[in-house]
């Protein structure tokens, strides 16, 4: 029996079932979008599962309402907290919101402004921290100790993957009412989270379909662990526009999963990713934000083959800021 990281069991696909049926009525179940004319550009079929048409702009509501609506009430009473960008931060709190739970958000200064105010909306406290400097974990971790709150990690749970999970299960069913059947499906990747529950979706429910995690050049953490079979962390320094995917290290939990389950991981640059922002607004008329584009980008660079294919494409998000958006559309 394999000894998984903290005795946390990965989830299994009973787990991500539950995890649509507690999600009923909350997540939207985002549409598979495809385009005619995209599709006699590439020479094959490309279908796109529209995230940022989420509740909170991003796939991450899933894993987070999932998460603390499992929690006791006594838990649920002390409140959670969360580290992240934006996305994550996004959806604990409205998860929070939704559910009458005070959240903690500890967010890098430099998130973008869009991501922040959002988070703010939906009522969580915001605690700064310089992502350069400080560890955000520690931060988070010091307030849980402190004031009783619950820890809501990003993706490093079981719970979170489960939730994500949920959107290969709606991908598998509207591959089948599409008449679509792929020959690979290309996930962003950030901690590995969402990548992780959508193979755990497609093992049982497409079994055979390689899953691709897409990452940020220079932040293919995800990547290199793969060949390597081991946790491989990102040197420092870096830059990337894809701020949603700049995580240190893939999570423990997840690489676990994603070790067994992924096919090889591909990485796009920062030009790749415009393009593909632009392409999303121009095919489909749907905003994308970097590190939400960043597995439309490997198609449409050549990073895969398309020609006589089908793919899909996870665009996991669309907290974009209007300056980079607009740099995008002005190509």
């Amino acid at each position: 029996m394999p000894c998984w990281p903290g005795s946390m069991a990965p989830p299994a696909i009973d787990d991500l079932e539950a995890a649509a049926a507690r999600l009923a009525g909350v997540a939207v179940r985002t549409p598979l979008l495809e385009s005619p004319l995209l599709n006699d550009r590439l020479g094959g079929r490309l279908l796109v599962k529209a995230e940022p048409l989420q509740l909170t702009g991003s796939f991450k509501i899933r894993g987070a309402y999932n998460k603390i609506a499992g929690l006791p009430a006594d838990r649920r009473a002390a409140g959670v907290v969360a580290f992240s960008s934006g996305n994550h931060a996004q959806g604990v709190a409205a998860a929070a919101r939704l559910l009458g739970v005070a959240a903690t958000i500890v967010m890098p200064a430099d998130a973008p402004a869009i991501k922040r105010r959002n988070t703010e909306a939906w009522g969580a406290r915001i605690v700064p921290y310089d992502r350069l400097r400080d560890d955000r974990e520690a931060i988070g971790a010091a307030i849980a100790a402190e004031t009783g709150a619950t820890l809501v990690r990003p993706y490093d749970d079981p719970a979170i993957i489960a939730g994500q999970g949920t959107v290969g299960l709606e991908l598998a069913e509207q591959c089948a009412a599409a008449g679509a059947h792929p020959d690979a499906v290309l996930v962003p990747c950030g901690g590995g989270g969402l990548s992780a529950g959508i193979a755990t979706a497609l093992a049982d429910r497409l079994p055979g379909v390689p899953v691709h995690p897409v990452e940020p050049a220079g932040f293919d953490d995800t990547a290199r662990s793969l060949a390597a079979g081991a946790r491989l962390a990102n040197a420092p320094g870096g830059s990337s526009l894809c701020d949603a995917l700049l995580g240190p290290i893939p999570g423990e939990v997840t690489f676990a999963v994603n070790r067994r389950l992924l096919a090889p991981g591909l990485a796009v640059d920062d030009a790749a990713v415009l393009a593909a922002m632009a392409a999303a607004f121009e095919a489909f008329k749907l905003v994308v934000e970097p590190g939400g584009a960043v597995a439309l980008a490997a198609v449409l660079s050549g990073a895969v083959p398309t020609a006589g294919r089908t793919l899909v494409a996870v665009a996991s998000g669309g907290n974009v800021d209007p300056a980079v958006f607009m740099r995008a559309l002005a190509g």
